[in-house]
């Protein structure tokens, strides 16, 4: 099991310093989430709270991910990068793919992309993207990026995107992983029968257990049932090596964590990179 450090939140100049501390304690991965703006009023309910309010206040910072990946998979070696989760269905499948396929290219192949359908119909409405079947227009827009990444001549005639032979360049070296988020039905389905991984919420390890068997069974009945599938958890209840034994024997192959959070410190940079090291030698060290 790799460990992941959670961006999420993270000032943004806080960033390049955090990557290169994980980079040097063997993190397997960063982790950085999405949005572009935060409306004054807000009507459409966040649906991982009980009363549908966001667990962020307004003005917190989200930093644009493939501009942020750029620039801390520019001052790492070996940590990889991805998004937990990026809105993909509000934006233009030709842009995102050509951001991502840059990243790669920069990165040396250390991306990977972490999706879901979103959730606040006004960003959408801002970003002139429809709401409304937004998961059929994300699943076209994995089979268009694919194509895109792929490298040649490639073209396209679906529902939602039809397009004629063209190439887009630079394409990245290897294939880019794509995960799912969501606790939907809908979304794990998505997840195990067109992905590469899923990406939880925050839950139990008995939640998880429950889920990834679902997901292996959902997995093993698609076409993709050979390929590997990746679990990237984050858990309420897991604290020392022995709650990650627990988690890595159920198959979560990653578990995402702000690992400053269980030695008290400040919110300040350094005290986030000191937890960084810490964790490594409590935790990551032992586990191996």
């Amino acid at each position: 099991m790799k460990f992941v450090t959670s961006l999420a939140f993270t000032p943004t100049a806080d960033l390049c310093a955090i990557a290169r501390a994980a980079d040097e304690a063997r993190f397997g991965a960063l982790a950085i989430s999405d949005h572009v703006v935060h409306p004054r009023k807000i009507e459409t309910p966040y649906p991982y709270t009980p009363d549908g309010s966001p667990r962020w206040q307004p003005f917190t910072e989200w930093p644009d991910p493939w501009v942020a990946i750029a620039a801390m998979a520019a001052c790492t070696t070996r940590v990889r990068f991805f998004t937990s989760i990026y809105v993909l269905p509000m934006r233009n499948p030709f842009l995102v793919a050509k951001q991502i396929a840059t990243a790669a290219a920069i990165s040396g192949d250390r991306v990977a992309l972490g999706i879901g359908a979103g959730w606040m119909e006004e960003e959408f409405a801002l970003m002139q993207q429809p709401f409304r079947r937004r998961g059929k227009r994300m699943d076209e827009m994995i089979e268009v990026m694919r194509k895109l990444w792929a490298g040649g001549w490639v073209e396209h005639h679906g529902e939602f995107y039809d397009f004629d032979q063209l190439e887009m360049s630079p394409s990245p070296g290897a294939s880019i992983p794509i995960y799912v988020g969501g606790v939907s039905k809908r979304a794990m389905r998505r997840a195990a029968t067109q992905a590469d991984g899923w990406i939880s919420d925050l839950h139990s390890t008995d939640e998880l257990a429950g889920i990834i068997a679902s997901l292996r069974e959902e997995r093993a009945d698609s076409p993709r049932a050979q390929d590997p599938f990746e679990i990237f958890a984050s858990v309420d209840d897991a604290f020392d090596v022995d709650g990650y034994r627990k988690l890595r024997d159920l198959g979560v192959t990653h578990l995402q964590t702000m690992p400053w959070f269980f030695y008290g410190g400040g919110d300040d940079v350094q005290s986030k990179c000191d937890g960084i090291r810490r964790f490594a030698e409590d935790v990551i060290q032992k586990l191996d």
